[in-house]
């Protein structure tokens, strides 16, 4: 795995949250790169910017080139396993978000992704309310 971008806070937090350690309430927790994908980079600037072989496929499809029909990659002047890899592990949990506009489907508890505590700051994190 290797990162690109720095940010120290963001990049520490982010690669032991990947690595599975760290206070975290819940078992079984692994990384989304789709959702987190889609939540934050929904049309795919990001990843086109870092990894030019994407470059050719349109809107959210760029975080899963390898789910695209081979006409679509064709298209795109990818070919998987030649100018960009098959995927090395590729996570049931990722598959209900595959195909998924950014903003598609609601949460799960029905709350939406990052943006809706937005402009909150960081009271929001330490908010005394319990129903915060």
């Amino acid at each position: 795995l290797l990162k690109v971008d720095y940010d120290v806070c963001s990049n520490y937090g982010n690669w032991l949250y990947s690595a599975g350690i760290g206070n975290d309430p819940r078992d079984n927790r692994k990384f989304n790169m789709i959702k987190q994908g889609l939540d934050y980079d929904g049309n795919g600037d990001y990843v086109r910017l870092w990894v030019p072989e994407l470059q050719g496929i349109k809107g959210a499809a760029i975080h899963s080139p390898w789910a695209l029909s081979g006409a679509a990659l064709s298209q795109a002047g990818v070919t998987l396993g030649q100018t960009y890899p098959r995927p090395v592990v590729t996570a049931p949990e990722w598959s209900r978000h595959i195909h998924q506009r950014p903003g598609g489907s609601p949460h799960p508890r029905g709350k939406r992704g990052p943006a809706q505590h937005k402009d909150r700051g960081i009271d929001f994190y330490f908010s005394h309310k319990k129903d915060a």
